[in-house]
């Protein structure tokens, strides 16, 4: 796919396109949307299958409803535990949702809205109750909190954000990725959502 040069101090990496760029995706790359969506809701995690238990990444976790790595129990157990994580940091702002046309950016979208209406938290979305790309989220959120001329990242109403979307990954996987208020490192992020969302759940920890 590519090609790595280094000279002196720079690294470069070359990357060409692939053969398929700009053609008709072929059989065995398309989903059944049905099958997809109804093992969301069907599928109950396998607590002895690490690979099917809540873990996040960089900045959310993410998997494939058939594989029973993203269904409806995690996102209840992450949802919860973004609520927890919001007012361990006195985060208590609006959370803005947002979501992309993937199949399960749907069903995910709506799990999540039921457990931050649960909670009250003060959720805002699409006016049109439609997709919203992730920039769009983030730029909502850095407006909330002052952007650009008086930006906060603490004190009292700060706003923070979730986003359902695959980002790069394939068709059938999904994610859920939190657009933080704070600049408090990833890593503190991450694991106190991993940990709040096994605690929350424990089938899946």
């Amino acid at each position: 796919m590519g090609r790595r040069f280094t000279r002196r101090d720079v690294t470069c990496n070359t990357v060409f396109m692939h053969d398929r760029a700009g053609t008709r995706a072929l059989p065995e790359d398309l989903i059944n949307v049905d099958d997809v969506i109804a093992a969301y809701y069907d599928i109950t995690p396998d607590p002895t299958d690490v690979g099917q238990r809540v873990a996040f990444g960089t900045s959310g976790h993410r998997g494939a409803s058939l594989d029973g790595k993203f269904n409806e129990a995690h996102i209840i157990a992450i949802t919860a535990a973004i609520i927890e994580y919001r007012a361990s940091q006195g985060i208590n702002g609006p959370l803005f949702i947002g979501r992309d046309t993937h199949a399960l950016s749907e069903p995910a979208w709506r799990t999540a809205l039921e457990v931050l209406a649960a909670a009250g938290i003060d959720t805002r979305i699409d006016s049109r109750g439609s997709y919203t790309p992730t920039p769009a989220v983030s730029v909502a959120i850095l407006g909330a909190n002052g952007a650009p001329a008086n930006l906060r990242t603490e004190g009292d109403g700060l706003a923070d954000g979730i986003v359902v979307t695959p980002s790069h990954n394939p068709p059938a996987r999904r994610r859920l990725q939190v657009q933080p208020a704070s600049r408090r490192p990833r890593r503190h992020r991450r694991d106190r959502l991993d940990r709040g969302a096994r605690q929350r759940a424990p089938r899946l920890g």
